[in-house]
């Protein structure tokens, strides 16, 4: 690979669209169990989705993002708001737990809808300019971030 048109970044953002790709699958099943009432369901599904998303949040906040806030502070700020917002909603499925809360599942499709509308900033706006504008010096942090956070899938079930 070359290191001058961007390709080393490639791996990179292919594992983090492929986490995408995973995420919104899952939150399809969220709806047939909010129709038929399955908070339990729902709880096991947002586990699914928060194992995908702990290692990708950490790859983006600290690898990718850092390197974008130098000429997008505002736009990554913004992100990483909604990480925050994602995963409160997230957590309270944690450990095997049903939240008890009644309007616990209208505010996890909440947060989903806000989920898949993050994914879109991301994948149109994050990741070509990344790749635009991200040294490979850059990229190899981003990689090193990956390396210890791992992930959910596997590299070569691409």
């Amino acid at each position: 690979m070359c290191e001058y048109c961007g390709c080393q970044s490639l791996a990179s953002i292919d594992e983090l669209t492929r986490e995408h790709n995973e995420v919104v699958r899952l939150i399809s099943h969220l709806h047939p169990a909010r129709r038929d009432g399955d908070a339990a369901r729902m709880a096991q599904v947002a586990r699914e989705i928060s194992t995908v998303l702990v290692p990708h949040t950490q790859v983006e906040e600290h690898g990718l993002f850092p390197a974008m806030a130098v000429d997008f502070p505002e736009q990554i700020a913004a992100l990483e708001a909604e990480h925050r917002r994602i995963e409160a909603v997230l957590a309270e499925a944690a450990d095997g737990v049903t939240p008890s809360d009644p309007t616990w599942p209208d505010r996890l499709v909440d947060a989903m809808a806000l989920l898949r509308d993050h994914i879109l900033k991301e994948q149109d706006g994050v990741f070509p300019a990344a790749l635009a504008t991200l040294s490979t010096e850059e990229w190899e942090a981003v990689e090193r971030v990956r390396t210890r956070a791992g992930g959910a899938l596997s590299r070569s079930a691409a």
